[in-house]
């Protein structure tokens, strides 16, 4: 078990405390920032505080009261922060909903969080959510973020507060003095892979002693520009969010996903927050362009990549190895590091698993990529790896545990967690908030995990993903998953085979590799249907497999697999929000594939086999 041993970390403070903070330390012009119309434009500390009183005059003025909730469905932008932290003065509840979910869970997240009105960033939610939002008996109005004919914008609330602010400013400072570290201030609906999403309920101490328990790890500046694209509903951006705010950072918010690379360019970001899938796309990208390169720059290209996958993160480099890496990162990282804008000094990745290979690699680089861990339940994070003193990093873990939380590996494997930043409950839903959190105070977290060397936190599946084959040998898709995602073939992949006799996956390529591949091989394709029953895609595959089960247990090799010609996204609904397979989704639409590859005789099974 790790305990606190920094009783400072224990400082509590409320969210809207960080705007006092900044006022008193970091009074800067840009503290956010969002491009319009091609231009950066930029919030002053003032701006961002008068906006947020304002705001919060304007909800007490509508008549609400602390503990009512408010609705949010919009891209990362300033505005966002400025509703954010008007509720929290007042006590009234944020409830950022996801912009890419269904209809059905909209409805469900809506009418089950009590929301009195919704503000949404553009006339595409506003259309798709107004009739939802109609049929709610508690949402009294919809509002928008753009400018919109004829659609209240959150700006009326502001103006409204300003027009009051003589009247309502006593009954805000009283409220806001009320608040309590205790107190709800967000409600977030954890994306979820099976079933209805579930309203996790998040107080300011919650998230507070998160940023409190992060901050010291990081050497974030004040002159630091961050940019951030990973959705602000999402409890990593968002307490990030905060924790930019809290040291005095810039944060800069992308015009979207697709901008990244310009954007992290044009303000030479210090930092960024991310998910693996995106990492891999960099990486993806990377490799594209390296395939582009003439013959001797394309050799040197892949040597360099190959030598950065081989990097030992503890400085334990052999001369002649540091010798080449210094070649290496003159010729070829010198090129990524202008393409980030020169001056990225800083990567955390969180969400899912991280490639190993691929933080060795940005190491290499001069791009340090930690990676983290965490849950919704708890704030988020609860182990990330770091550089602040000496071993305190671990390439393949998720770094040490939090100072001021409490980890324990139960007899079953499973991580339990308990210390301040763990959820106060579910909304409405006492019976399972019970059953994952234990009299005791510990949180059940669900993923099954070990302590390396007493400190570093290895996460190795989620005990409800793992599942049994019929010989009694127990397999942790993740693990397996993660390990053939290396592949620059693979983009995503399922691994199967419950109370089977073997371990089977379907596996979407990364057709973006595979058309470069085909093209250089002279295979002719009309569709990605076409190239996947070709056959001698079949046999690349193939080979792929058999090369990445010898890195296996006997009982953990895939015998057969199955291409599919669709990508899985969060828009198609195979993947969630936060990119990770929804695995009741993706059994029930290849539940053909899934019955054809079990439906032969188990001779070929029996001898080990490996077949397409």
């Amino acid at each position: 078990m790790l305990k606190n041993t920094n009783p400072n970390i224990m400082e509590i403070i409320r969210t809207f405390d960080i705007l006092d903070k900044l006022k008193k330390e970091n009074d800067k012009d840009d503290i956010l920032a969002a491009k319009r119309d091609g231009q950066w434009v930029t919030f002053s500390v003032d701006e961002y505080i008068e906006n947020s009183k304002f705001f919060s005059f304007g909800l007490l003025a509508k008549g609400f009261k602390k503990g009512d909730k408010i609705a949010t469905v919009s891209n990362n932008r300033p505005e966002w922060n400025f509703v954010d932290m008007g509720m929290s003065m007042v006590g009234v509840i944020h409830v950022p909903i996801y912009p890419t979910i269904g209809d059905d869970e909209y409805r469900y997240i809506l009418k089950h969080s009590d929301a009195k009105i919704l503000i949404v960033s553009d006339i595409a939610l506003y259309n798709k959510l107004k009739p939802i939002a109609d049929e709610i008996d508690s949402i009294e109005e919809v509002y928008s973020f753009n400018i919109i004919e004829n659609v209240p914008h959150w700006s009326e609330i502001v103006d409204l507060g300003e027009k009051e602010k003589t009247k309502q400013r006593e009954e805000q400072q009283k409220i806001k003095t009320s608040i309590s570290p205790d107190d709800v201030a967000s409600i977030i609906y954890t994306s979820g892979t099976t079933g209805m999403p579930k309203g996790v309920m998040l107080t300011h101490r919650n998230f507070m002693s998160n940023v409190l328990g992060v901050a010291p790890n990081f050497d974030l500046r004040k002159e630091d520009k961050s940019l951030s694209f990973l959705p602000l509903c999402h409890v990593f951006e968002r307490m990030v969010n905060y924790l930019y705010q809290y040291k005095g950072c810039s944060v800069y918010y992308a015009e979207n996903l697709g901008t990244i690379a310009r954007d992290l360019k044009d303000i030479q970001a210090s930092i960024f927050t991310t998910v693996p899938r995106v990492i891999e796309r960099i990486y993806d990208k990377l490799v594209t362009k390296g395939n582009d390169l003439d013959s001797s720059k394309k050799k040197i290209f892949f040597w360099a990549m190959r030598l950065g996958e081989k990097y030992n993160v503890t400085g334990r480099n052999n001369p002649v190895y540091a010798s080449k890496l210094k070649i290496a990162r003159k010729l070829v990282f010198s090129k990524w590091h202008e393409a980030f804008g020169g001056k990225l000094r800083l990567i955390i990745s969180g969400g899912a698993a991280l490639q190993p290979r691929l933080s060795r690699l940005f190491f290499a680089a001069g791009i340090p990529l930690m990676e983290g861990y965490g849950l919704t339940e708890t704030s988020p994070v609860i182990a990330v790896n770091h550089l602040n003193g000496k071993g305190n990093l671990y390439i393949g873990s998720v770094g040490p545990v939090l100072d001021n939380i409490q980890v324990k590996i139960d007899e079953e494997g499973e991580i339990l967690v308990k210390g301040p930043s763990v959820m106060k409950g579910y909304y409405k839903d006492e019976k399972t908030t019970n059953e994952v959190i234990d009299s005791e105070g510990w949180f059940h977290t669900g993923d099954i995990g070990k302590l390396i060397n007493g400190k570093f936190l290895a996460i190795t599946d989620r005990k409800k993903e793992m599942f049994k084959l019929s010989n009694g040998k127990y397999i942790a898709p993740q693990s397996i998953e993660n390990l053939f995602k290396e592949s620059n073939f693979i983009e995503q992949i399922m691994v199967i085979g419950e109370s089977e006799k073997f371990a089977s996956a379907i596996i979407s390529p990364n057709f973006e590799f595979l058309h470069n591949w085909a093209h250089e091989h002279k295979i002719h394709f009309r569709d990605n249907e076409d190239l996947i029953n070709d056959e001698q895609v079949k046999a690349l595959y193939q080979k792929e497999v058999t090369r990445l089960n010898k890195q296996l247990g006997k009982h953990e090799e895939i015998k057969r697999f199955r291409l599919v010609c669709e990508p899985w996204t969060s828009a198609g609904g195979e993947l969630s929000p936060t990119l990770k397979l929804r695995r009741r989704v993706l059994y029930k639409k290849y539940a053909h594939i899934i019955r054809e590859i079990y439906s032969y005789g188990q001779n070929e099974a029996n001898r080990g086999s490996i077949s397409f």
